[in-house]
């Protein structure tokens, strides 16, 4: 039987905790064009865009691919600034039997700690580790954040 595993990936932003917390938190809609190329689309498919519960079909390239992937809000934390995200459509099922992706921003000091936690558990064990998502993860941050700066 195969496990659940975990994968962390973070990284120090400029923008205030605050500030991109809200981003993904009221205006995912708008990630697509914060994004630099890395986010193509983002549909709502169900609910509204800021609840729990709903389902939102993104768009997105990853290694120079086209690939999509439907998600469920599934829980929000908006004290400690955390979200929790469940694949349940896509490529990336294709790997990984689940998959969970829970995001998490802390304050520090004029910027913010993003903090992006994989939970999977892989189709078979000839399945790697999910880099190329964790690299992912860290480049659109990282686009968010220069966006978030510019604006």
């Amino acid at each position: 039987m195969a496990e659940l595993k975990k994968m962390d990936c973070q990284i120090v932003i400029k923008t205030p905790a605050e500030k991109f917390y809200n981003t993904f938190r009221t205006k995912s809609h708008l990630i697509p064009k914060m994004s630099n190329g890395l986010m193509i689309d983002g549909k709502l498919l169900q609910g509204d865009w800021n609840t729990v519960g709903c389902v939102r079909l993104w768009s997105y390239v990853s290694e120079g691919k086209s690939e999509m992937v439907k998600e469920i809000l599934e829980n929000v934390d908006d004290e400690n600034k955390t979200m929790v995200l469940k694949m349940v459509e896509g490529q990336i099922l294709n790997y990984y039997k689940s998959w969970r992706s829970i995001f998490n921003i802390t304050p520090m000091g004029e910027g913010s700690l993003v903090k992006w936690t994989m939970e999977f558990e892989k189709q078979n064990e000839n399945i790697p580790d999910p880099d190329k998502y964790t690299s992912y993860m860290m480049c659109l941050t990282k686009n968010i954040d220069a966006y978030l700066l510019d604006a």
